[in-house]
């Protein structure tokens, strides 16, 4: 099973000093998690969330480095830490994946050399234009002659974007992962539980601008599937109705205050029309796959804390659906406000898997 340890490491990258904390850049914000392990218990030490001006990040890329290393830099003034090493990581959309066959028993500079060759077969780019990593899954299926290798691979402009940004907010970037990696570590502190071997889990991970439905088996994404709606769409439906800025506009959605017409007019209709776009998702997985039935459905990000929302999707699916709060089974620093955490909690599901790389000994 592949365990999400993908590490996109240029020369530059190579300072795997502790502690460090995982910065997960957003489309519409970016989010800070440091955490502390004492024996097996996790500890959430420090969190912050810091809006993006509109157009910072385009498509998952950054448009405005400065703009990116202003809210950087402020958010962690705000986050009262002294580490200043992150991990952080590339969209899947930037990242070319691939599960390919190699010879056993190869010796590791002749493995890297196959994999950069069999790399060069899937990505559009000159070799030297890209970042590469790679990790051995164990022997092939029904052939102990061949090992199963997964690779990633990114262009180096999308590494270094990020690597600037830490840079100029006085941070040093010394891990650079996937998000959608990062989101699944995750994701498995929040949906293993006991007796749940071979059952299902959905992840609908909800952003800005997209929704990410997701189903799960044994830790192990089975389905991954894009739907074209995210908050963004409600911020405009209440800019439009009530004559709103954008930036009161997404006050207003998060602080509420609206005349009463808002939940009639704008938001159950929003919430209907995003549970029919994740039951769509998930026909297309029953549809497609031998399974029918999922036993437990997650709701996370930026967008998912949006009242009624949970509820609408599993009224609409016919599945459990709670919000996601990966810091459910940690301790909690004196510092966090523990109310507030209860809304930010299904919005920092990335940023607490980048921050678990600290404890990662590979």
């Amino acid at each position: 099973m592949f365990n999400g340890k993908i590490d996109f490491k240029p020369s530059f990258l190579n300072d795997r000093s502790r502690p460090l904390m995982g910065v997960d850049i957003g489309s519409s914000a970016i989010k800070l998690v440091e955490l502390s392990k004492s024996g097996n218990t996790y500890q959430l030490e420090h969190y912050a969330i810091e809006p993006l001006p509109r157009e910072a990040i385009v498509d998952g890329a950054i448009n405005d480095l400065d703009a990116v290393s202003a809210s950087l830099a402020r958010v962690w003034n705000r986050l009262g830490t002294h580490t200043r090493n992150v991990c952080m990581a590339l969209p899947a959309s930037a990242v070319i994946t691939r599960r390919i066959l190699l010879p056993a028993g190869l010796d590791e500079e002749v493995m890297e050399l196959q994999i950069e060759a069999e790399a060069s077969q899937y990505i559009p780019f000159a070799m030297d234009e890209v970042n590469l990593d790679f990790q051995v899954l164990g022997p092939a299926p029904g052939n102990a002659d061949e090992i199963v290798v997964f690779l990633a691979a990114s262009r180096k402009a999308n590494v270094e974007d990020r690597v600037a940004a830490a840079q100029s907010a006085g941070l040093k970037a010394t891990i650079i992962d996937v998000e959608s990696f990062a989101e699944q570590v995750a994701f498995n502190l929040i949906s293993a539980s006991p007796g749940s071997e071979g059952s299902l889990t959905a992840l609908v991970d909800m952003g800005a601008h997209a929704t990410n439905v997701s189903v799960f088996k044994d830790g192990e994404s089975v389905y991954s599937r894009d739907q074209q709606i995210g908050g963004e769409l409600l911020s405009r439906q209440i800019q439009t109705l009530f004559e709103l800025s954008p930036e009161e506009a997404e006050i207003a959605k998060r602080k509420g205050g609206l005349p009463e017409n808002y939940i009639t007019e704008v938001l159950e209709p929003f919430r209907e029309n995003v549970a029919m776009e994740v039951m769509r998702a998930l026909q297309f997985f029953y549809s497609s796959s031998p399974y029918n039935d999922i036993g437990q459905l997650i709701l996370a990000g930026g967008s998912a804390s949006v009242e009624g929302l949970a509820a609408a999707i599993g009224k609409q699916t016919g599945i459990a659906t709670e919000l996601a709060n990966p810091f459910a089974r940690m301790s909690l620093s004196k510092r966090i406000n523990q109310r507030q955490l209860q809304v930010d909690a299904p919005s920092l599901l990335v940023a607490c898997g980048l921050a678990l790389r600290r404890f990662d000994p590979s």
